[in-house]
């Protein structure tokens, strides 16, 4: 597989277009729909948001990056990925949270699973931080 670089210079005529497109969406990016009459293929959901997110910035004026993961990671990308450290990810495999293989004499991440335990330490910080309020709220009454 090649890797490929491009570099795209947008115009201010994009530029209000895109903001014209974002305004449209109203913050629902999966409103963003392509149809090709042609194949009769849509857009998925998912890379729909990926546009829009990629409107929002080019509409601020702003740069954009685009890249890809491989399925599988390395230790050091999967915990770039958590926003944790290296020795913390080891910590993760060890006690079996979240799944590892190994090549040779290191370890490899399936990004599915990094962003699955992504997915799932977020609900638990969301469901934490909605027991919090409840809390609070009870003895704000008391």
């Amino acid at each position: 597989m090649t890797t490929m670089t491009k570099n795209l210079i947008v115009d201010a005529t994009q530029r209000r277009q895109a903001g014209e497109i974002v305004q449209a969406l109203a913050g629902h990016p999966e409103r963003l729909t392509v149809h090709d009459v042609a194949t009769g293929a849509d857009m998925p959901v998912d890379l729909a948001k990926v546009i829009a997110q990629v409107l929002e910035i080019v509409a601020r004026g702003g740069t954009v990056t685009i890249g890809s993961l491989p399925e599988e990671l390395t230790t050091t990308v999967a915990a770039e990925q958590l926003g944790v450290s290296r020795p913390t990810l080891m910590k993760l495999i060890a006690e079996g949270k979240l799944p590892a293989h190994r090549v040779g004499s290191h370890h490899r991440v399936k990004l599915a699973d990094v962003k699955a335990f992504k997915r799932a330490r977020l609900e638990e910080q969301r469901r934490a931080f909605t027991e919090l309020t409840e809390l609070t709220e009870q003895l704000e009454q008391s």
